[in-house]
């Protein structure tokens, strides 16, 4: 195994010294954004990230409601969505009798439609594609001491800490096996740093989103997934855009690439952790 670890980080580091292509994700989303199902007006702003967070494959929203005019409701048990909306108001001053607007706040729920029965949505406008396990993958997902729960819906990839769960698109959503799993495999890595695993500091603190600290977590991550990769044979799939993956971070940093060996230590402790130090893979 230390061998992977020294090929792939040497790999990547002349992978980054000739240049890559851009990073893309290898998942295919809903094109279309979070949206009001009775309007179609899609969510701006923060409402636009809140739901797009929620782990649904239907854009549609609408509220309780909206629900109940369509003839339909929502399922019992399920938990709305807050909407922020914001607005002016008019006040009139009593002693200088001006008049000025004030801008407040109001908040409404919503819920998404495939939290409701008897309203007719629009069907998900993405096909999706046979997806077939990579045998040698699954075996190291299954042996990962203590994993977290890993749940699977909705457009985004991550590692919430706060809950210990890992959250994946479909997998019929990935272009490739290959790209699921290394995707997979990185909020795994992630994952590695939980207090309850090897309490690494980018993920028992809390870190802003493109802050130093959170960036090297992300080198770890990739890092993390690509050693992986390579222990499981899927590398050559997936190294380049794992590259370029680095190297977006790395800009943030400076383009140090010293930090890409820096990172390659402590993905080898979260990788030794997924692998419980004793799991080998026959590729055959």
């Amino acid at each position: 195994m230390v061998n992977v670890y020294e090929i792939i980080t040497d790999r990547i580091i002349k992978l980054l010294e000739a240049g890559t292509v851009p990073w893309h994700r290898p998942w295919a989303g809903s094109h279309l954004h979070p949206r009001n199902l009775i309007s179609d007006k899609p969510y701006r702003g923060v409402n636009a990230f809140l739901l797009a967070a929620a782990a649904y494959e239907s854009p549609y929203w609408l509220t309780f409601k909206q629900a109940k005019n369509r003839e339909g409701t929502v399922k019992k048990g399920q938990r709305g969505y807050p909407c922020v909306f914001w607005n002016w108001v008019d006040r009139d001053d009593p002693k200088t009798g001006e008049t000025t607007q004030h801008p407040f706040m109001r908040y409404y729920t919503v819920f998404n439609a495939q939290q409701c029965v008897g309203i007719d949505c629009p069907d998900n406008p993405l096909p999706a594609r046979t997806f077939s396990p990579i045998r040698c993958c699954e075996d190291v997902v299954a042996g990962m001491p203590r994993a977290p729960p890993i749940c699977h819906g909705g457009d985004r990839a991550c590692y919430t800490p706060s809950t210990d769960q890992v959250q994946m698109p479909p997998r019929e959503r990935f272009e490739k096996e290959e790209g699921y799993y290394t995707t997979l495999f990185h909020e795994l890595v992630h994952s590695t740093g939980h207090e309850s695993r090897l309490a690494r500091p980018g993920i028992t603190d809390s870190i802003l989103f493109g802050s130093y600290r959170y960036s090297k977590e992300e080198l770890v991550a990739e890092m993390g997934a690509t050693f992986l990769c390579g222990h499981t044979g899927i590398e050559n799939a997936v190294i380049d855009n794992s590259a370029a993956y680095i190297a977006s971070w790395l800009r943030r940093l400076r383009n140090d690439k010293r930090l890409v060996v820096q990172s390659a230590a402590q993905s080898q402790k979260a990788v030794d952790y997924i692998l419980d130090r004793r799991v080998e893979c026959d590729s055959s």
